[in-house]
């Protein structure tokens, strides 16, 4: 069984891969944070924007298994097919509690590439064609290499320098949107941090979230 928030046609919005036309599979359920406010202080991820509560948004649910999952999915994409390969962002919420082998290999199976954006904790099932590790506070990654390291920045116990060796082709800073969460342990101007620490330590680009500045899912 698995159980998903919401699920929707759209273009990456941040990242190495912004831009590129993507159908967003958001599961339910994270292993750093309950979504509920009431916890978010005491919890392993403190900074969270998404709701991944339910599975009451867009095309959200519960589905028996696999290739029922991955037909909702497919059906998201334009038809007919284009020229382009199809591409599905696994995310969550935290996405490898419940992505596994079978629902990757039905994805593929209809001619989708699979990607996934994981907060890197829990060890990924085998085939994912792009992997993405966003680290989260003092947290211990089981995923120490893979295509895209985005680390929101700054988080104050989770440093660049303690990520700059592992084995991802890019490394991103992503600036921390603290709109809408009270708390005086956020930094005042995101931004202006990750600019200078990217002009500083040149390894590391500057991710945005374009999505939000367009006002696109």
């Amino acid at each position: 069984m698995y159980h998903l928030k919401e699920a929707f046609y759209t273009l990456q919005g941040e990242g190495a891969r912004t831009g590129r036309a993507s159908v967003f599979c958001r599961f339910t359920g994270c292993n750093l944070w309950s979504g509920r406010e009431a916890d978010r202080a005491h919890s392993a991820c403190r900074f969270c924007d998404t709701d991944f509560v339910g599975s009451d948004g867009q095309n959200g649910g519960r589905f028996n298994d696999a290739g029922e999952l991955a037909g909702h999915l497919a059906a998201l994409w334009p038809h007919p097919l284009t020229a382009a390969t199809p591409y599905v962002v696994f995310t969550g919420g935290e996405p490898l509690l419940q992505l596994d082998a079978g629902l990757i290999e039905a994805m593929q199976a209809r001619g989708f590439e699979v990607a996934v954006e994981t907060n890197g904790t829990l060890p990924a099932p085998p085939g994912i064609d792009w992997l993405c590790v966003s680290p989260k506070s003092t947290t211990t990654l089981a995923i120490d290499h893979g295509d895209e390291l985005k680390l929101v920045y700054p988080q104050h116990d989770a440093p660049p320098s303690r990520f700059a060796s592992l084995g991802f082709d890019h490394f991103y800073l992503q600036p921390m949107d603290t709109s809408g969460i009270a708390s005086s342990r956020h930094c005042s101007d995101p931004l202006t941090a990750a600019l200078s620490y990217c002009l500083e330590n040149p390894q590391w680009r500057l991710s945005l979230q374009t999505h939000k500045t367009l006002g696109i899912d």
